[in-house]
């Protein structure tokens, strides 16, 4: 171990998702990591050589691979809707909900240091192409429940090259008790964000889930709606532009998929399973499966199921090689990482 940084409390629910979305920058100079609090995040920047920190209010994503500002939604809106508590949490945005001026992606920089709200969730609803329907169900939902969709912007994703990125759009986390339609729009756009794309319309019916930027860089992979059957779930990819939308395996298991960088036949997700979990090796070509490794995702002894303190996702990842596969897995009270040999 070189260094170990970043020690604070934990009381943010999202922390035993994704830790403190550390990230590196694009030189390797730096390391980014979330602080502060939901309500009110903050983003910290380290100087690796030096142990210098300087601090921002902002919110982290991740950082783009290139030399590009950080870009990010607000966390906090995404437990507030729902996520993670299964409750309707308004009061716990950073932003209200109905003030969609204030709220969507906002760039960051420490040079410098200043956080801007770079495109708005009004921005996004007047250039939409569904503009007028997403307005009408809008109306209608506000008419039920005294309050609009609970609309937002979250999951900023980079292509591998940094030239693009996708980010969701719609309020498929907020509290299902609440009634509102379903709406899940996966966006592109350009680092600038500009050429703004509507690349998938899940939601309202069409299932879906966990986008996310293929190693070409022009296409996503993810789970969405099958085309022989619109409300089952498949495995599929489509262009950033919404081209070429197809079914890659008929799994189903709306887990996380990543393709290897140096095998594109070779895609790998998860999946719950009765005693934990297993991470899934499928062929493009097929749509089969290629190797399967259960792996547990529990803690033993524990009966909870769904959202919890006390389960993990794997989120397996390919290395840059290709070569291994790294996953969260959970055998004990403590998560760790297990590395997978690829089985090509």
């Amino acid at each position: 171990m070189l260094d170990r940084f970043g020690e604070a409390a934990v009381t943010e629910a999202s922390f035993f998702h994704t830790g403190r979305w550390q990230t590196w920058s694009a030189d390797a100079r730096f390391a980014y990591y979330t602080a502060g609090t939901l309500k009110h995040p903050q983003v910290v920047r380290r100087e690796l050589a030096s142990g210098v920190e300087e601090t921002i209010d902002g919110d982290l994503e991740g950082a783009s691979p290139a030399d590009a500002p950080l870009l990010s939604g607000l966390l906090g809106m995404l437990h507030a809707a729902g996520d993670g508590t299964g409750r309707h949490e308004p009061e716990a945005s950073p932003v209200p909900f109905p003030d969609r001026s204030a709220h969507g992606l906002f760039q960051h920089s420490f040079d410098p240091p200043r956080s801007r709200l770079a495109l708005s969730v009004d921005a996004v609803l007047a250039e939409h192409p569904d503009r007028d329907s997403l307005l009408r169900l809008d109306s209608q939902v506000r008419a039920e429940t005294g309050e609009g969709l609970s609309l937002m912007t979250y999951c900023v994703r980079w292509s591998p090259d940094g030239t693009r990125l996708l980010f969701y759009f719609g309020n498929h986390l907020a509290f299902i008790g609440r009634g509102e339609p379903r709406v899940a729009h996966v966006m592109t756009s350009t680092p600038d964000l500009r050429d703004i794309r509507v690349a998938l319309r899940l939601g309202e019916g069409r299932p879906g889930v966990h986008w996310s930027w293929q190693p070409d860089g022009e296409h996503l992979i993810g789970y969405g709606p099958d085309p022989d059957d619109p409300r089952r779930m498949c495995l599929a990819e489509v262009r950033f532009d919404g081209t070429g939308y197809r079914r890659l395996s008929e799994h189903d298991s709306g887990g996380h998929p990543s393709v290897s960088p140096v095998d594109p036949d070779l895609i790998v997700t998860d999946e719950p399973t009765e005693a934990g979990g297993a991470v899934v090796f499928l062929s493009r070509r097929t749509g089969g499966i290629v190797r399967r490794i259960e792996l547990p995702r529990f803690r033993p002894g524990s009966e909870v199921r769904g959202r919890s303190r006390l389960h993990v996702d794997h989120h397996p990842v390919f290395s840059a090689d290709g070569a291994v596969v790294h996953a969260n897995v959970l055998p004990d009270e403590h998560a760790r990482i297990a590395v997978l040999e690829s089985p090509r």
